[in-house]
């Protein structure tokens, strides 16, 4: 099953299929939700929903623990073992970039960093969005769209703002929308 799967998600990713196509699984594993529970709180804390996380790594791995990329990138946030390294300096507790719980703690504390250094808007929203399009596009990649959009309102808002990053960054955060929404609407 997780063969096929991975499979799957190098397709959909070489191909550019659709979100729905990317988003096709009915239900989706709840194993690692105590994992994303925990470390949402500990670093958006207890007001933020940590399903925008789960979300995440849905759309990183599919949730697959021994999901890997083309490049080198692990788990199921696909964190890059450099970036852990780096994380882990700060963390000394996170163990392991290969097992789940400190992979997904990384990702969110990895979030957490982008989310601190996006200090140009206010909306929680919005620097979320900004947030998720770093950890695709990288940190540069934002401060790039930023730079590049040239009215101050067309700089704090997400629908102007994500015109001016790669098409790739813009589908990866609409999956990440796309797979909360649907999640609420479950509940």
């Amino acid at each position: 099953m997780r063969s096929s799967v991975t499979s799957l998600l190098c397709i959909i990713c070489l191909t550019g299929m659709s979100n729905a196509m990317a988003i096709k699984e009915k239900s989706w594993p709840t194993k690692y939700d105590p994992h994303f529970r925990k470390y949402a709180k500990r670093y958006f804390g207890p007001n933020v929903d940590w399903r925008w996380f789960k979300a995440q790594g849905i759309a990183e791995s599919a949730l697959q623990d021994k999901a890997r990329s083309a490049v080198g990138a692990k788990g199921v946030m696909q964190i890059m073992p450099a970036t852990f390294a780096e994380i882990r300096e700060q963390n000394p507790q996170f163990v392991n970039v290969d097992e789940p719980r400190w992979n997904i703690a990384a990702g969110i504390y990895y979030d957490r960093y982008l989310y601190k250094k996006i200090t140009d808007i206010d909306s929680f929203q919005q620097r979320l969005y900004l947030t998720f399009a770093g950890y695709n596009a990288g940190y540069g990649g934002v401060l790039r769209a930023i730079k590049r959009a040239s009215q101050p309102r067309e700089r704090s808002e997400w629908k102007q703002l994500k015109q001016h990053l790669p098409k790739e960054t813009q589908g990866y955060v609409s999956r990440i929308v796309t797979l909360k929404n649907r999640d609420l609407a479950r509940r």
